[in-house]
């Protein structure tokens, strides 16, 4: 990704590489857009630590979009999402188990939806073990990118902010290598059909551990770039 802060501008909007400043913002955001998601529910100091990993971790990419000196959208992604949870568990893990455990300690039905749903699955892929320890912090870039957040505030949309911050996202995907792009949307209610004006292919359906239907979204980055 380019080293400086200023990624690209389009008249008055601009898109540039998150900076700590932006995390309040950030994190308001994504409770307001994303307030099922487990790690909203944890409540904003998990969430603006966990959020904080994206701005330094390689294989990670997060942009804000600015318009009028004011943000007005964030994407938040990876281009390898296996080098990035390396870093987060040699680097945050500890802290980020221990803001965890304070907030669940404090949600006792969200304690309780935690261990019913997730303990053993993040048992499995996310407690740090040697080999994942020892691996290479940015190794060989994986195949598919991740694109894990992007929201734009009301009163911004339909000017091209969150087009801009996909478009970013995948050209930096495709200078990292990798061969597609991939996200989730809510099946009911969700962004759809916006991805698929801008080309992306629909792959499938999946289901959170809540009962969630969310659609999976492909851009492959041999094809073309999204509209902007």
């Amino acid at each position: 990704m380019a080293a400086a802060a200023h990624l690209q501008e389009r008249g008055e909007l601009r898109i540039r590489v998150m900076e700590p400043d932006d995390l309040p913002f950030v994190v308001a955001e994504q409770r307001r857009h994303f307030p099922d998601g487990f790690f909203a529910r944890l409540g904003p100091r998990f969430l603006t630590a966990y959020n904080r990993t994206y701005l330094t971790a390689p294989g990670a990419r997060s942009y804000t979009a600015e318009s009028g000196g004011q943000p007005v959208g964030f994407l938040i992604g990876g281009t390898d999402p296996a080098a990035h949870r390396r870093h987060v568990l040699r680097r945050h893990g500890r802290g980020l188990l221990f803001r965890a455990l304070g907030s669940l300690c404090l949600r006792p039905r969200l304690m309780l939806h935690f261990v019913r749903t997730r303990l053993a699955r993040y048992c499995r892929k996310l407690i740090p073990n040697r080999a994942a320890l020892s691996a290479p912090t940015a190794g060989h870039v994986g195949e598919t990118a991740v694109l894990d957040y992007v929201a734009v505030v009301e009163h911004a949309r339909s000017r091209g902010a969150g087009a801009a911050l996909i478009a970013q996202f995948v050209r930096d995907a495709a200078e990292a290598g990798c061969a597609r792009v991939t996200l989730v949307t809510a099946a009911e209610g969700g962004a759809g059909p916006y991805y698929e004006r801008l080309g992306w292919q629909r792959r499938g359906e999946i289901s959170t551990p809540e009962g969630r239907r969310l659609l999976a979204y492909d851009f492959a980055l041999n094809t073309g770039r999204p509209q902007e």
